[in-house]
């Protein structure tokens, strides 16, 4: 499999960019990957490269965006954080690989049982641990778990209930945070030129679901 050239990647709707990146991951599911010489793509996007989408996921090791959409170089631009959430600089890296770069699709990218999801809810033991820029990052989550628990419910990442949900609203959250903070992407959204969707990647079965 060849990588994309500003050809092909003219071609793609960002119906088919979604469409190929299901295509991959089922193919992940299935151990059936693609034919792909990395070494010729290397020299195939020597010169530039033609990513069809744009991918924000967590930093976890497990979640490979390439690997489990079963892509190769120079295919999909990979954004990645702890907890996978937006803010002005990574905003800033989606409107270059769309409006810049040519990407049809924005897709944020949760995970089952994720660190940093768990690091939100146990915030009150993580901060007694001195870690200021940790705890910066896990405050981002606090809004969303007040807005999704219950009274009485209890406030941990034992929670497995609570945490799922965190998740899907977190993914839901970080999509909103794109089209209200990026009038760029907005606008596109809109003139139909990409799309931005949300999905989540279960750790147990490599298997993307799509929200």
């Amino acid at each position: 499999m060849k990588a994309h050239t500003f050809e092909t990647q003219t071609t793609i709707t960002p119906d088919k960019a979604l469409e190929i990146l299901k295509e991959g991951n089922e193919r992940f599911v299935k151990n059936l990957k693609a034919n792909r010489d990395l070494l010729s793509q290397v020299n195939d996007t020597r010169a530039g490269q033609w990513p069809f989408a744009v991918v924000l996921s967590c930093i976890d090791s497990r979640t490979s965006a390439e690997l489990i959409f079963d892509q190769g170089l120079g295919d999909i631009f990979s954004v990645r954080i702890a907890g996978n959430f937006v803010n002005q600089d990574i905003l800033g890296s989606m409107e270059f690989g769309c409006n810049v770069a040519g990407s049809k699709l924005v897709v944020v990218l949760g995970h089952t049982k994720c660190g940093a999801l768990k690091g939100g809810l146990d915030a009150a033991a993580i901060q007694g641990l001195g870690m200021d820029n940790l705890n910066h990052l896990i405050d981002h989550f606090d809004h969303i778990i007040k807005d999704i628990i219950t009274d009485g419910e209890e406030r941990s990442s034992k929670n497995e209930d609570l945490l799922e949900r965190l998740n899907q609203s977190n993914v839901k959250n970080a999509i909103e945070d794109i089209r209200t903070k990026s009038s760029t992407l907005k606008k596109m959204e809109e003139d139909g030129k990409i799309k931005i969707v949300g999905a989540n990647y279960d750790v147990e079965t490599g298997v993307v679901t799509w929200i």
